[in-house]
């Protein structure tokens, strides 16, 4: 997906869209004379900064993404406050620009980073640069185009893609608990605030700020059996598709924020083989 693919080259910049996805501040003017006396590495440490001190205009202004937050009016900013923050926190380690490479109207600035699963020890990371107009910013050319493109709608747009890659991971991660929960409770499955209370899925699934999503499970009478759905919380803003999961794997399809059923030759509920070391539920 071409929006994962933000800001390090060559690994994609996971953190970023893992997307993306904003709050409004005051954007400081600069001129293209102050602008242009910047380095690439001075770039990129005024952009991780800015990020840090959740000075979300400043560090877009330079960015490739410049044109997808000029056109946004403050309350779309507050919509995408939540995913900006998100970016933030993730980019709170210090980070440390090690030596940068400059070809032309391109460069790259070569940076430690705290590692995601040990903040204690770090990786070594790229960011792409790009010039224009005389200055250095973050960026690469591929996605400055996407962005350019899409304008106002890019974030938009990266929110509702990542929301649908989170549903599938989710989905996976309900027919685990289940499989798990079934361990406990042979040939029994469970509904969704038991597999919460027991500590099987995040709470968070109870309600829909973090995901975007309202999800639910539907137990058969015998509770041998079960399926699961996903429908977006706004329709057009958190998500387009609806999902559903059952023993053939997980479908999507936009059905303007319903339910997404199975056909009606199929039965509802499909039991799920007791083999703990294969995931039936998935394709």
């Amino acid at each position: 997906m071409v929006h994962s693919d933000l800001f390090r080259k060559p690994r994609a910049f996971a953190l970023f869209l893992g997307l993306v996805l904003f709050v409004s501040s005051g954007l400081a003017e600069r001129t293209i004379g102050q602008q242009a006396q910047r380095s690439p590495s001075d770039t990129v440490r005024e952009f991780y900064k800015a990020m840090r001190e959740k000075r979300f205009r400043d560090a877009f202004a330079i960015s490739i993404y410049k044109p997808a937050v000029d056109g946004l009016k403050p309350e779309e900013f507050e919509d995408l406050r939540p995913e900006f923050e998100k970016v933030a926190a993730a980019l709170s380690g210090k980070i440390e620009v090690t030596g940068e490479q400059i070809s032309g109207d391109e460069a790259t600035v070569f940076v430690k980073v705290p590692k995601d699963d040990d903040p204690t020890q770090t990786d070594t990371d790229q960011v792409a640069l790009i010039r224009v107009d005389g200055a250095w910013v973050v960026g690469d050319k591929e996605n400055q185009e996407v962005v350019r493109k899409a304008g106002k709608t890019f974030f938009f747009n990266a929110r509702i893609d990542t929301h649908h890659s989170e549903v599938q991971a989710m989905f996976q991660r309900i027919n685990l608990a289940q499989l798990a929960y079934l361990q406990q409770h042979p040939g029994l499955f469970a509904d969704m605030a038991t597999l919460i209370a027991a500590g099987l899925l995040p709470k968070d699934l109870e309600g829909t700020e973090s995901t975007g999503y309202r999800f639910h499970i539907m137990l058969a009478k015998d509770a041998k059996s079960f399926t699961v759905g996903a429908e977006p919380a706004q329709y057009g803003r958190t998500g387009r598709l609806s999902f559903f999961m059952d023993q053939s794997g997980i479908r999507s399809g936009d059905v303007g924020g319903k339910p997404l059923n199975p056909p009606p030759e199929e039965p509802l509920f499909v039991k799920l083989a007791i083999a703990p070391s294969r995931l039936d539920y998935l394709e």
